[in-house]
């Protein structure tokens, strides 16, 4: 990495680099290029998209665990239609060797399922907690419909029945650190997983953004601040310096993070070039 990494931060970025987990969407063809493209060391976690329905998310995990990776679906709450709906998931998931979940709320409107991801988690665990690890959602940036008080609060609710919390996407390394700092003062001690993007291509993210529909890209666009306009900003944005930046927040103690969660907008070739290129520099 440049010379503006200090040589005590070369450990913790390292170790998140090793730690990095690969988020994708389940599109005809992201199967083939994770096969292709990805070592069976990096995790993958398949998100869900309400245009596409959470059966597409499911089978794409089923045969990625088949094929020997590590795979973390994404339960969203109202995106499951109530407990038995979960009940039918939950023994095809464990069946094929899945030992982690991540359970947002999700974008989906609430239905006749699950109003938040707080019921599921309690389901789960009156179903004797079949998955080993169980991930939760953290917004260091304002969510376009929850206060922040109410988000870090529903951290709080949920910590007994999680294992982790996975941070939404962000550009700002101060806000990073102030999100950390506020969620231990609060006294939730999960470690964290931290959201950053892959190198994408805008001209990709649009094409992608057309792939998973209209109204789930505006949704996820709409969450962050400026995405567009730093990713398209010559020397704006890159993964790389975020996590120089980050760095000695990461790489404290009592922060617990503990890894990367990659969101690679199905870039995964760029991704996993990416990642082995900031490896081999480190």
């Amino acid at each position: 990495m440049r010379n503006k990494l200090r040589a005590q931060d070369r450990p913790t970025v390292d170790r998140l680099l090793r730690h990095a987990r690969f988020e994708v969407l389940p599109t005809p063809t992201i199967e083939e290029k994770v096969v292709t493209h990805v070592p069976h060391d990096v995790t993958i976690t398949v998100t869900a998209s309400p245009s596409k329905g959470l059966e597409e998310t499911i089978a794409l995990s089923e045969s990625l665990a088949r094929q020997g990776y590590d795979v973390v679906p994404h339960l969203a709450a109202r995106m499951v239609e109530g407990r038995t709906h979960l009940e039918k998931i939950v023994p095809r998931l464990t069946e094929v060797g899945v030992t982690t979940v991540f359970v947002p709320g999700g974008d989906a409107a609430p239905g006749e399922g699950y109003a938040d991801a707080l019921g599921l988690l309690q389901d789960l665990a009156e179903m004797g907690n079949p998955f080993q690890r169980v991930g939760v959602a953290g917004y260091p940036e304002s969510h376009p419909t929850i206060h922040d008080d109410i988000a870090v609060q529903s951290m709080w609710d949920k910590r007994k029945y999680a294992t982790h919390v996975v941070s939404n996407l962000t550009f700002d390394p101060d806000v990073i650190a102030n999100w950390i700092h506020r969620m231990r003062l609060r006294g939730i001690e999960l470690p964290l997983l931290l959201g950053i993007p892959g190198p994408v291509e805008v001209t990709k993210l649009l094409t992608m953004a057309t792939r998973i529909g209209v109204g789930d890209s505006t949704r996820f666009l709409a969450k962050q601040k400026g995405v567009m306009t730093r990713l398209v900003t010559p020397g704006g944005f890159t993964g790389e310096r975020f996590l120089e930046q980050c760095a000695p927040t990461l790489g404290e103690p009592e922060a617990r993070v503990e890894g990367l969660h990659v969101y690679t907008f199905n870039q995964v070739e760029e991704t996993a070039a990416w990642r082995a290129d900031l490896l081999s520099r480190l």
